[in-house]
């Protein structure tokens, strides 16, 4: 991740709906979720939320699959891991040991197994 997709993917969380939108993702997990019931669980129209949903994918912070008539969401998680990454990049002057409390802070709430990618995604 350069610099650039870096500010798009902190730009496509700077919205309050989207930031809304991306949590409700990673939560939801490998399972992801269907745009409407993102919609109506976050109280935004259908259209807006598309928008929404858009954005964060050209970010790489969300994928879709197409099931019949749904479309299903979920957070990329290789897109948050490369955004972490990017900002964890040179952390404490080259003495990773120095960041391993940080590290450790934000292990507890990932899932003990990775998470892969769910199959068919699609990215515009």
């Amino acid at each position: 991740m350069d610099s650039s997709d870096a500010l798009a993917a902190f730009a496509a969380l700077g919205q309050p709906t989207r930031l809304d939108a991306f949590r409700l993702l990673v939560e939801a997990g490998e399972e992801g979720l269907p745009a409407g019931e993102v919609a109506q669980r976050l109280g935004v129209r259908h259209n807006t939320l598309s928008s929404n949903l858009a954005i964060l994918q050209q970010a790489r912070l969300a994928r879709s699959r197409r099931e019949g008539r749904v479309i299903r969401y979920f957070a990329d998680l290789d897109g948050l891991g490369a955004l972490l990454g990017f900002l964890l990049q040179d952390c404490c002057g080259g003495r990773p040991e120095l960041c391993r409390p940080l590290i450790e802070q934000i292990a507890p709430a990932c899932p003990p197994s990775p998470c892969s990618a769910p199959p068919e995604e699609t990215r515009p």
